[in-house]
């Protein structure tokens, strides 16, 4: 049987979602939990691979099992795994799925939100990457209207990675304001390795006017991660959506 977890995780405490060795990860704490109470070893399968300090308000992972638990069982497996786990991670729910539905194939999109202020923020600063300028916003959409033209994002992503292709399809990319922050908002099909904090960096960039929109058009079609900006800190990136169609 497949189940399919729906869960929210403060990165901070955090060194990712992926197992790595003597180092605490969102994956292996619910590994951890999830054989403990079911009483086997769990592997369990992530919707993507957020970098250290990332945070995720919508994630989901699916595991598997001989055991056929009723919605009854789910629900209390739910609760006793909340009870188990520390207040850094939530599980919303647990459902099953069909065998072919994969947590990470299987999802058509992604959607991220960088948190930017220029003044002071004493309840969000933990959350929030504070900038001594105001940012040009009309600018910077505009430069983020340029996303949509290209596919190979080779100058957004972090160096000697093991992916097949750096190509990735923007399906929304906007800055609003929210109170008192600047909120990139950016959906594709697919992000590589540091893009999202690499795109938001040099985008900024180009609203403190360092950069034109002619050169951040150059910075895309040069495939050079030297020409971007810089990628910015973890603690302000929420992965807030992943879509499925016909699973959820």
């Amino acid at each position: 049987m497949r189940y399919f977890i729906h869960l929210a995780y403060n990165g901070s405490s955090f060194h990712g979602w992926q197992v790595q060795p003597n180092a605490t990860t969102v994956q292996a704490v619910l590994e951890n939990a999830f054989s403990h109470l079911l009483g086997e070893t769990i592997g369990i399968t992530g919707c993507g691979r957020t970098d250290t300090g990332v945070h995720a308000s919508d994630f989901y992972a699916h595991f598997e099992t001989e055991q056929e638990l009723s919605d009854t069982e789910l629900t209390q497996l739910t609760f006793k795994v909340n009870s188990f786990l520390s207040e850094d991670i939530r599980i919303y729910r647990i459902f099953v799925v069909n065998d072919d539905v994969h947590a990470r194939f299987s999802a058509t999109a992604r959607t991220y939100q960088y948190h930017v202020s220029n003044v002071k923020q004493p309840f969000g600063k933990d959350f929030c990457h504070r900038v001594f300028y105001k940012p040009d916003i009309e600018l910077m959409n505009q430069a983020a209207n340029i996303l949509f033209e290209y596919t190979d994002f080779t100058s957004f992503s972090k160096l000697h990675t093991q992916t097949a292709t750096n190509n990735c399809t923007i399906l929304y990319a906007r800055w609003d304001m929210v109170g008192e922050e600047y909120v990139f908002t950016i959906s594709a099909n697919r992000f590589l390795r540091n893009m999202v904090r690499a795109i938001t960096g040099t985008l900024l960039e180009v609203g403190r006017g360092k950069l034109s929109l002619d050169d951040f058009r150059k910075v895309i079609e040069s495939k050079n991660r030297c020409n971007a900006g810089t990628s910015l800190p973890a603690k302000a990136l929420f992965l807030t959506k992943v879509e499925y169609e016909g699973v959820l």
